[in-house]
């Protein structure tokens, strides 16, 4: 994996974990409803997941096959395509079911510093 990967894939973790730590002890409501600022941190760690996800080389895709990466790259960019229509349901469902699986093969994947 060339050092640019290994960058862009520390992003994506490193977002994601942010993400679901923002979810931590939160109910879905509090993300559009109770806290504006908790649904524009969770939103934006969500667009740098797939935004460094569309920079990810072919090859270290193919690596990394078990990734879901069009559907990663899709949320992205429907959250900044279509910023005002947010369906905060799907940003709350990718963040506590789909992420902690990218995490787990991420961390698998990315050699410890």
């Amino acid at each position: 994996m060339n050092e640019r990967d290994e960058t862009l894939l520390r992003d994506m973790l490193d977002a994601a974990r942010r993400a679901t730590r923002f979810i931590e002890g939160q109910s879905r409501a509090a993300l559009e409803d109770n806290d504006m600022l908790l649904g524009y941190a969770v939103v934006r760690a969500v667009e740098i997941v797939g935004e460094a996800a569309s920079k990810v080389s072919p090859e270290t895709r193919a690596a990394l096959s078990q990734i879901r990466w069009k559907e990663i790259i899709g949320m992205r960019n429907r959250i900044v395509h279509d910023y005002l229509n947010v369906d905060y349901n799907i940003v709350w469902g990718v963040v506590s079911k789909d992420l902690p699986p990218l995490i787990d093969k991420l961390e698998k994947f990315i050699s410890p510093e």
